[in-house]
């Protein structure tokens, strides 16, 4: 009874280091999500780039001070705002990286430990990138959207329709490559920490 429990005793920890430690099938699984992932990366950040790019309207506006009927023609951009501009270097950068990193996952099938993490500390900058642009191009599209009466900042969105549906359209595409830099950190780390065991 006695030798029994010891051999029960010594085989758990083997028993639960072989079901902590990826299977060829789970280790395949986890690169192709981690392929599509990255891809899908690269779709969204491309597309909000180009949506961003192509945001400029121009209209023919009053101007402060004149009576109504004076009107001129007057343009909006994304170069007119500093953090719209931030929001599409760091798309861009983004869709660099993420090419990078999907050759890197298709010529590394087999991930070593060390390109695991660094895809994982990278993944967590380009998360605080993305993060931070999304949010500086969010609030000041906001802010278009709505104005601000406090300090006197009027809404343009009523003028600038199409402008504000670029905009608006690039902040979102700019979140969903923020949650998939979120996954693909979190798969990386996983994955890395199961090979570690």
């Amino acid at each position: 009874m006695e030798s029994a429990d010891k051999r029960t005793a010594a085989s758990t920890p083997a028993s639960e280091s072989a079901l902590l430690r990826p299977s060829g099938a789970a280790s395949a699984e986890y690169s192709t999500l981690d392929f599509v992932l990255r891809v899908l990366l690269f779709a969204a950040s491309v597309s909000a780039v180009v949506v961003m790019a192509t945001s400029k309207q121009t209209e023919r506006v009053p101007v402060p001070g004149f009576p109504p009927n004076v009107r001129v023609s007057n343009s909006a951009e994304f170069n007119n705002s500093p953090a719209f501009i931030y929001l599409m270097a760091a798309l861009s950068l983004t869709g660099l990286y993420s090419i990078i990193t999907t050759l890197a996952s298709i010529s590394v099938s087999h991930k070593a430990k060390t390109v695991l993490l660094v895809f994982a500390l990278l993944d967590v900058v380009f998360v605080g990138i993305v993060a931070s642009a999304t949010g500086a191009a969010g609030a000041v599209a906001y802010i278009g959207l709505r104005g601000n009466s406090h300090v006197r900042w009027n809404k343009i969105c009523n003028v600038y329709d199409k402008f504000c549906r670029h905009i608006g359209s690039a902040v979102a595409l700019s979140l969903l490559a923020g949650v998939v830099l979120v996954f693909l950190g979190m798969i990386s780390t996983f994955t890395l920490y199961k090979r570690i065991r």
